[in-house]
């Protein structure tokens, strides 16, 4: 029988563990609280409470010694990597029976290309301190893994969207804003396809390489939420101009447009062969939509 075990069972790291257990997979992880522990549990995962300050508890690490695939998906921060701080050593002490791991990071860690193309060998320039504390995460696993032999695959990410988590929620909520910046576009992935690419980088693994994670088409924000409208029968928000808009962000909101690039995912086509249930934003939608019903 096969293990995951999944530092952080979020949304991504979910939709997979769910997909592989149907196919018989055991899967184990962490989360934060006991309440989701609990949930989780539930659903058939065998759930720990790892909050990244201490090691995992007895129970926790006998599970992680059982596994034999690897998903880290929780996020570092200005002190460093969480899982590598805490669990780092019981990972190169088991590096030899783990078969695939994987590291969830972010396509943040690329910058600001004005618009221009990145691929896996871009030069990193991430411009906000989370883009900087994921370089470095990124670093210090890759690091972990030429040292250990723990076999590790980074996975850029795109914006995630999926069920209960798009445009369509937001536009529901009446919290959705078509913002107009010209010439600024946003590359996306539905959260299923983050599942399939993991998957088919299991099938071949390839330790140490990096993949970029997104879909065919970076696309204006506006005009997601305006295909969204749409696709839900509802008028479209109006255009705000970027300026007025940007007086209201957070900013951590700011930090997402101020960067601009157009992410390429030609490696995981050509080298996984992976093939997108959701090549852009129109067939995402469809797919949140005719699952709802």
């Amino acid at each position: 029988m096969t293990n995951l075990f999944c530092f952080g069972l979020g949304f991504s790291a979910l939709t997979l563990a769910r997909d592989l257990m149907a196919e018989g997979w055991t899967v184990a992880g962490t989360c934060r609280t006991p309440g989701k522990q609990a949930k989780l549990r539930a659903s058939g995962i065998d759930a720990h409470v790892f909050d990244g300050t201490a090691p995992l508890d007895t129970a926790g690490a006998a599970a992680l010694a059982r596994a034999d695939h690897l998903l880290m998906s929780i996020p570092p921060s200005a002190e460093g990597d969480p899982v590598l701080m805490q669990a780092g050593r019981a990972l190169e002490q088991t590096a030899g029976q783990i078969h695939w791991a994987g590291y969830l990071s972010t396509t943040g860690v690329y910058g600001d290309t004005g618009g221009a193309v990145v691929t896996e060998d871009s030069p990193l320039a991430p411009t906000a301190p989370r883009g900087e504390f994921r370089a470095a995460a990124e670093a210090a696993w890759l690091a972990l893994g030429r040292a250990s032999g723990l076999p590790i695959h980074v996975f850029r990410l795109a914006g995630i969207y999926g069920p209960g988590r798009s445009v369509l929620d937001q536009l529901r909520q009446g919290t959705a804003r078509r913002i107009d910046k010209p010439g600024h576009r946003f590359s996306r992935i539905h959260v299923a396809d983050i599942g399939a690419v993991l998957r088919a980088s299991m099938a071949r693994p390839a330790p140490g390489t990096i993949y970029n994670v997104c879909d065919d088409e970076p696309a204006p924000q506006a005009d997601v939420i305006a295909h969204g409208a749409e696709l839900l029968g509802l008028p479209a928000p109006d255009l705000v101009p970027f300026d007025a808009a940007a007086e209201t962000m957070s900013e951590m909101a700011l930090s997402f447009w101020r960067d601009n690039r157009v992410v390429s995912n030609a490696r995981i086509k050509h080298d996984l062969g992976a093939v997108l249930s959701c090549p852009t934003y129109r067939e995402g939608l469809a797919a949140i939509l005719a699952a709802e019903s």
